[in-house]
C-alpha cells in the first residue's frame, strides 16, 4: 500500500512540477507549485517524517505561496512573449532527457526488495528537532527569512508605477 501511494504521489509531485514550468501563466504557475508542496507533505507522511509534512504544509504551501502569489499579482505580470527557445537546449534537452529516464528505469528495474523499508534505530522526537532549528539553527533560519523579504521589496519597488518616470523628469 505504501508502495502504491508513494508512486501516485511521486507522479503527482512530477506532474505538478512539469506543469509548473509549461504553463504560461504566473499564478497557474504557482498553484502547480502548491500541488508539488503538497505531494512532498504527503510523501514525507510515508517516510514517517510528521513533523516535516506539517511544517511543509503550514510554512511552504501556505505561508511562503501565498507570498509568492501576493507578489505576482503585485507586479501584474501578465503574458509573457513566447519563444522557441534555443536550438541547442532543442538538439540536448530531449536526448539528456531520454538518457536519464533510460538510467533511472534500469535502476528501478535491477533494484532488489522495492517495496521494502526500515527505519534507523534513532528516531529523533520533536522536541530535538525543534531544539536544534530553535537554537543551533536560528540565525540562518532568520537569516534566510531577512533575504526573502528584501527580495520582495526589491521586487515591489522595481515594479512601482512610474518608478523610471519620475527620474527621467528630475
Amino acid at each position: 500500500m505504501h508502495l502504491i501511494l508513494f508512486i501516485v504521489f511521486a507522479g503527482l509531485c512530477l506532474a505538478g512540477a512539469l506543469n509548473l514550468l509549461l504553463q504560461k501563466h504566473p499564478i497557474n504557475s504557482a498553484l502547480s507549485l502548491v500541488v508539488v508542496m503538497t505531494s512532498l507533505a504527503v510523501l514525507y507522511l510515508l517516510l514517517g517524517a510528521e513533523f516535516l509534512a506539517a511544517a511543509q504544509i503550514i510554512v511552504y504551501a501556505g505561508a511562503i505561496m501565498v507570498l509568492f502569489t501576493f507578489v505576482i499579482m503585485l507586479l501584474n505580470a501578465g503574458r509573457e512573449e513566447r519563444t522557441l527557445g534555443s536550438k541547442a537546449a532543442v538538439a540536448l534537452g530531449f536526448p539528456a532527457v531520454a538518457a536519464i529516464l533510460a538510467v533511472i528505469a534500469t535502476v528501478i528495474l535491477k533494484a532488489q526488495d522495492l517495496g521494502s523499508v526500515s527505519l534507523s534505530d534513532g528516531i529523533t522526537s520533536t522536541e530535538e528537532l525543534s531544539r536544534v532549528l530553535f537554537h543551533e539553527l536560528l540565525l540562518p533560519f532568520e537569516v534566510t527569512s531577512v533575504l526573502i523579504l528584501i527580495a520582495i521589496l526589491g521586487a515591489v519597488s522595481l515594479a512601482r508605477k512610474g518608478h523610471g518616470d519620475q527620474e527621467a523628469g528630475k
